[in-house]
């Protein structure tokens, strides 16, 4: 779905999502700076201009470009009591035509962990892919020890589908990935897989 000239936002009940804008680069930096450590056993590693407001200007554009042509749904957690930049959600991949599916993914500042900011954010962006985007199905990916994003996933309706040998580089290294996804109509029970 091609936005064109509205503004993508979406609102939760303690949240404002929306795209990165240049006037973020500060804030993102300096949490992305700050938890580095609480970060880096679960993300790709940083290239070294990372944290660079170049690296962020690429990234505000490739944001728009997304957006606008229906590939990507990047967007920061904006806190709305007092504008605090919490963390970052993209609904990615999407796949049209007989997939009409997209790929999740998301971090959080490590002051802000815990609060259940990510669990609103990602039912409002699941919700926002299944009645706006159309699609039928997000699936999301994580290391078999992430039991905080696995708890996540589950506590927004995800289930457990399976393994994925090598699926990414995490911290310089080939990983090994549990896989999961929210179907727009699942009809599927409960799942204890491990």
């Amino acid at each position: 779905m091609l936005l064109g000239k509205r503004k993508l936002k979406i609102e939760t009940e303690r949240l404002t999502l929306r795209p990165p804008v240049h006037s973020d680069f500060r804030a993102w930096a300096r949490l992305r700076e700050e938890g580095r450590d609480f970060l880096a056993p679960w993300e790709p590693a940083w290239a070294d201009d990372h944290l660079t407001r170049k690296a962020f200007t690429n990234r505000v554009y490739w944001a728009q470009r997304s957006v606008a042509n229906g590939s990507a749904v990047p967007l920061f957690l904006i806190r709305r009591e007092d504008q605090t930049l919490l963390g970052a959600i993209t609904l990615d991949n999407i796949r049209r035509g007989p997939a009409q599916a997209g790929t999740l993914g998301y971090w959080t500042g490590q002051r802000y962990a815990r609060q259940g900011y990510m669990s609103e954010a990602v039912c409002a962006v699941v919700h926002y892919a299944f009645t706006r985007l159309d699609l039928s199905r997000i699936e999301a990916a994580c290391l078999p020890e992430n039991t905080a994003s696995r708890g996540l996933l589950e506590r927004c309706g995800f289930k457990y589908e399976g393994v994925a040998q090598s699926y990414l580089q995490i911290n310089g290294r080939w990983r090994t990935h549990v896989l999961y996804a929210c179907l727009r109509s699942d009809r599927r029970g409960r799942t204890d897989a491990g």
